[in-house]
Protein backbone atom coordinates (compact mmCIF):
# COMPACT_ATOMS: atom_id res chain seq x y z
CA UNK A 1 0.00 0.00 0.00
CA UNK A 2 1.24 3.03 -0.97
CA UNK A 3 0.59 5.95 1.64
CA UNK A 4 0.54 9.42 -0.03
CA UNK A 5 2.05 12.40 2.08
CA UNK A 6 1.56 16.01 1.76
CA UNK A 7 3.75 18.34 0.04
CA UNK A 8 4.28 21.54 2.15
CA UNK A 9 3.23 24.79 1.36
CA UNK A 10 6.03 27.27 0.51
CA UNK A 11 5.09 30.22 -1.74
CA UNK A 12 7.55 33.17 -1.90
CA UNK A 13 6.39 34.94 1.00
CA UNK A 14 7.13 31.99 3.08
CA UNK A 15 10.58 31.77 1.45
CA UNK A 16 11.03 35.92 2.12
CA UNK A 17 10.12 35.35 5.39
CA UNK A 18 12.86 32.74 5.97
CA UNK A 19 15.22 34.88 4.65
CA UNK A 20 14.28 37.89 6.69
CA UNK A 21 14.98 35.97 9.67
CA UNK A 22 18.71 34.16 8.69
CA UNK A 23 19.32 38.19 7.94
CA UNK A 24 18.67 39.44 11.17
CA UNK A 25 21.21 36.88 12.88
CA UNK A 26 18.31 36.00 15.43
CA UNK A 27 17.40 31.91 14.05
CA UNK A 28 16.11 30.77 17.79
CA UNK A 29 14.09 33.00 20.54
CA UNK A 30 14.80 36.50 18.82
CA UNK A 31 11.77 39.42 17.97
CA UNK A 32 9.90 36.76 15.23
CA UNK A 33 9.14 34.41 18.36
CA UNK A 34 8.09 36.83 20.50
CA UNK A 35 5.89 38.64 18.06
CA UNK A 36 4.42 34.96 17.32
CA UNK A 37 3.85 34.24 21.33
CA UNK A 38 2.29 37.85 21.88
CA UNK A 39 -0.11 37.04 19.10
CA UNK A 40 -0.98 33.21 20.05
CA UNK A 41 -1.39 34.86 23.68
CA UNK A 42 -3.72 37.82 22.80
CA UNK A 43 -5.88 35.29 20.81
CA UNK A 44 -6.15 32.28 23.64
CA UNK A 45 -6.54 35.12 26.72
CA UNK A 46 -3.16 33.38 27.87
CA UNK A 47 -1.10 34.56 30.67
CA UNK A 48 1.98 32.75 29.47
CA UNK A 49 3.05 31.35 25.94
CA UNK A 50 6.19 29.65 24.81
CA UNK A 51 7.01 28.62 21.45
CA UNK A 52 9.84 26.01 20.84
CA UNK A 53 11.45 25.08 17.54
CA UNK A 54 9.41 21.56 16.96
CA UNK A 55 7.03 19.22 18.16
CA UNK A 56 9.23 16.79 19.79
CA UNK A 57 10.66 20.07 22.00
CA UNK A 58 7.21 20.35 23.03
CA UNK A 59 6.07 16.82 23.91
CA UNK A 60 8.99 16.28 25.93
CA UNK A 61 8.12 19.50 27.85
CA UNK A 62 4.21 18.70 28.06
CA UNK A 63 5.19 15.19 29.01
CA UNK A 64 7.80 16.41 31.46
CA UNK A 65 4.60 18.86 32.99
CA UNK A 66 3.01 16.07 33.62
CA UNK A 67 5.31 14.84 36.03
CA UNK A 68 6.02 11.31 34.72
CA UNK A 69 8.57 8.73 36.34
CA UNK A 70 10.58 6.08 35.24
CA UNK A 71 8.61 3.15 34.45
CA UNK A 72 5.21 5.43 33.71
CA UNK A 73 4.03 4.17 30.52
CA UNK A 74 3.00 6.70 27.65
CA UNK A 75 0.87 4.46 24.88
CA UNK A 76 1.38 5.52 20.87
CA UNK A 77 0.93 4.06 17.60
CA UNK A 78 2.89 1.63 16.35
CA UNK A 79 2.52 3.46 12.82
CA UNK A 80 4.44 6.83 13.95
CA UNK A 81 7.11 9.08 13.34
CA UNK A 82 10.45 8.88 15.06
CA UNK A 83 9.82 11.78 17.34
CA UNK A 84 6.93 10.18 19.14
CA UNK A 85 8.58 7.71 21.07
CA UNK A 86 11.96 9.52 21.51
CA UNK A 87 10.35 12.64 23.04
CA UNK A 88 8.97 9.91 25.43
CA UNK A 89 11.97 8.63 26.21
CA UNK A 90 13.60 12.06 26.67
CA UNK A 91 11.00 12.72 28.81
CA UNK A 92 12.01 9.45 31.23
CA UNK A 93 8.75 7.09 30.46
CA UNK A 94 8.69 4.20 28.36
CA UNK A 95 6.64 4.12 25.33
CA UNK A 96 4.10 1.13 24.74
CA UNK A 97 3.18 1.15 20.83
CA UNK A 98 -0.09 -0.39 20.04
CA UNK A 99 -1.07 -1.60 15.84
CA UNK A 100 -3.16 0.85 14.00
CA UNK A 101 -6.36 -0.41 11.91
CA UNK A 102 -6.58 0.00 7.92
CA UNK A 103 -7.02 4.03 8.50
CA UNK A 104 -3.87 4.50 10.53
CA UNK A 105 -5.69 5.14 13.85
CA UNK A 106 -4.56 3.86 16.81
CA UNK A 107 -6.55 0.04 16.93
CA UNK A 108 -9.12 0.89 19.58
CA UNK A 109 -9.18 -2.89 21.09
CA UNK A 110 -5.29 -2.69 21.04
CA UNK A 111 -5.73 0.71 22.76
CA UNK A 112 -7.99 -0.68 25.60
CA UNK A 113 -5.57 -3.75 26.07
CA UNK A 114 -2.37 -1.77 26.63
CA UNK A 115 -3.87 0.12 29.38
CA UNK A 116 -2.07 -1.03 32.70
CA UNK A 117 -1.94 0.90 35.82
CA UNK A 118 1.60 2.72 34.73
CA UNK A 119 -0.33 4.15 31.60
CA UNK A 120 0.05 8.15 32.20
CA UNK A 121 -0.45 9.42 28.55
CA UNK A 122 -1.89 8.02 25.30
CA UNK A 123 -0.48 10.06 21.96
CA UNK A 124 -2.24 9.85 18.68
CA UNK A 125 -0.70 10.68 16.01
CA UNK A 126 -2.04 11.77 13.12
CA UNK A 127 0.18 10.57 9.75
CA UNK A 128 -0.07 13.44 7.03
Amino acid sequence: MKVPFSPPYIDQAVIDEVVDTLRSGWITTGPKCKALEEEIRDFTHSSAVLVVNSWTSGAIMMLRWLGLQPGDEVIIPAYTYAATGMAVLWAGAKPVMVDVGEDFNMSLPALRAAITPRTKAIIPVDIA
